[in-house]
């Protein structure tokens, strides 16, 4: 065993050194080949240059000593002489004869420092030849100039000046064929120049070349070996790879075959075992996801914290019940009903779900459901909840179609209908019971009022009814109408409760004509103009006719007609009084 521990990793080890060693071998060659391109790129600008610079001051030098050598005629030719003047001139002219051998000199000895120079390839032979051109021009030019620079010095100092302007004249032709044969050494110079240039040009793009080449075979060799090395490695990774996946997809039926007795072997035994963990573990889930909502169990299996300590939190709860489904069901066999009852709740949890609410329980034939923290991290439960609503009152007429052929009979013996009642508030969350059975449930004010809701529907003639703090979390999204305001037992102040009508813009005219006529009766009958309530009231169900809160109030504005309210009186529907 740990002989096949060891293999891989030697495997392993054995590809990175290889491609270090070719990594090494090419940096190491494009070392040396871009040093030796840097050592005549540094011949280029350090001699080549310098000496062609050299031979060009040489020309511009002995202009200067001409300039000079004029400048001094001058000042001798004037009367009176300036023998000031005439010094300084005599000093220019010498220093700039000094000049020319000095730019002549330091250009030959650029070019013999290139000759000695034997790591670089040049033509030495021509170079020769221009060093020797450079040294026979300035001897030349020192011989021929020697002679007449005296004579025209004795001729200036005699006020000959007719013979000092053919002796200068002399001159300038000496110096013109000066700067010609200096031209002519600076044009093969330059040549030699170009040449350096294209060798310089020539090396870099060969390095270049050789270096890309040398790179793509490393990495083909480099590649080459890793596949033949890992080729052992990676069939049984892609077994292990093709079985996560499997998870990923939630299937985990499938086990990996151990072909070997390393890590990768031990890692396939390992996953083995994980599968099955996992499988024990979707069991359970779907067993729970069964009896409690898919959300509570998933939760309590991934945070179990959250069962053990209570939170209070801010939830939406919604009670929903079949109004006459107790008087429907008092002639079903058991069977049947089972089977009228699991149809009912599947089609009314399906919105609840698609929502993202939790249902918490079912009570006979009501749906106890909430939305907010920890299952859901959404920041508008109130309004998922009423969407919600709606979809499930939009499923009564289809359930009421599907009844009879469920039950086996031709009609319903009586109507049946939705009543949903949602409220929003602090609630404590946790797991409630004995210490023998627990349920993760919700307690507080909110789900008293949510079930009082409810019911309240059976007083209005209502499907969908939503307390204050729910109207104001969902504002304009939803179409609301304000029905009344009621004061529930054992709450101190009274509060407005509304019914959700539709989506935002969902209305048809009557229905706006509705509200509109129900929200001026309402005002009025809280005003205790019971007569323009009447009147707002009658308006509304000529809207919308057997609307049920209106005829609600016009009952009760006949009550107060015969039992006027006291002085009191706020507005508020009592709910002991239903």
């Amino acid at each position: 065993m740990p002989l096949f521990n060891q293999s891989i990793r030697r495997k392993i080890v054995g590809i990175a050194l290889g491609l270090i060693v070719l990594m090494l071998v090419t940096a190491i060659l494009s070392m040396v080949m871009s040093s030796q391109v840097g050592v005549l790129l540094d011949e280029l600008t350090d001699r080549y240059i310098p000496a062609y610079g050299h031979l060009a001051r040489a020309n511009i030098r002995s202009l200067e000593r001409s300039v000079a050598l004029r400048r001094m005629v001058m000042m001798k030719m004037q009367a009176p002489s300036e023998e000031e003047a005439y010094a300084a001139r005599l000093r220019e002219f010498e220093e700039a004869d000094r000049k020319i051998d000095e730019e002549g000199e330091a250009a030959r000895t650029h070019i013999n420092a290139i000759i000695d120079d034997k790591r670089t390839p040049s033509d030495n032979a021509g170079l020769a030849r221009i060093e020797t051109r450079i040294e026979t021009a300035l001897t030349e030019l020192r011989h021929d100039m020697n002679e007449d620079h005296a004579k025209l010095l004795k001729q200036v100092e005699g006020k000959q000046m007719t013979e000092a302007r053919g002796t200068l004249e002399h001159l300038d032709t000496i110096r013109d064929q000066f700067n010609q044969k200096i031209d002519a050494i600076r044009a093969d110079m330059l040549k030699q120049v170009f040449a350096s240039t294209a060798t310089v040009i020539g090396r870099q793009r060969q390095a270049m070349i050789i270096s890309g080449i040398v790179t793509i075979l490393a990495a083909v060799v480099g590649f080459a070996f890793a596949l033949l090395v890992s080729s052992g490695i990676t069939r049984p990774v892609r077994l292990l790879l093709a079985g996560t996946r499997e998870v990923e997809a939630g299937r985990f039926d499938k086990t990996i075959t151990v072909s070997t007795q390393d890590e990768i072997g031990e890692l396939a035994a390992a996953f083995n075992r994980m599968i099955e963990q996992l499988r024990h573990n979707e069991r359970i889930r779907e067993t729970f996801g069964r009896y409690i909502d898919p959300k509570v169990a998933q939760g309590l299996i991934d945070r179990p914290e959250v069962a053990i300590d209570g939170q209070r939190r801010v939830m939406t709860i919604m009670f929903s019940d079949m109004s006459g489904f107790t008087s429907m069901s008092e002639g079903m066999t058991p069977r049947g009903l089972v089977k009228v009852m699991n149809h009912y709740f599947t089609v009314m949890s399906a919105p609840i779900r698609s929502h993202r609410g939790v249902i918490d329980k079912y009570i006979g034939d009501a749906i106890m459901a909430y939305w907010g923290p920890p299952f859901i991290e959404e920041d508008e439960p109130a309004l998922f909840a009423c969407y919600a609503a709606i979809d499930m009152a939009d499923e009564v007429p289809a359930l009421q179609k599907q009844l009879p052929d469920l039950l086996g009979i031709r009609a319903m013996p009586g109507p049946c209908d939705l009543r949903i009642g949602i409220a929003t508030g602090e609630v404590l969350t946790g797991s409630i019971g004995s210490e023998l059975m627990m349920s993760f449930t919700v307690m507080g004010d909110a789900v008293n009022l949510a079930s009082r809701l409810e019911l309240v529907n059976k007083i209005y003639g209502t499907r969908i009814l939503i307390a204050q703090a729910t109207a104001d979390a969902i504002g304009s999204n939803l179409e609301l109408r304000e029905i009344d305001r009621l004061a529930v037992a054992g709450q101190s102040a009274s509060q407005a409760i509304f019914e959700v009508m539709s989506k935002a813009h969902g209305l048809s005219v009557p229905q706006e004509s509705l509200r509109a006529r129900y929200a001026e009766g309402l005002a009025a009958y809280r005003a205790q103009r019971f007569d323009e309530a009447r009147a707002a009231f009658n308006a509304a169900l000529e809207a919308v006719p057997g609307d049920g809160p209106s005829r609600t109030l016009l009952g009760r504005i006949a009550q107060f007609e015969a039992n006027p309210p006291d002085a009191a009186w706020d507005g508020a529907w009592r709910l002991e009084q239903k």
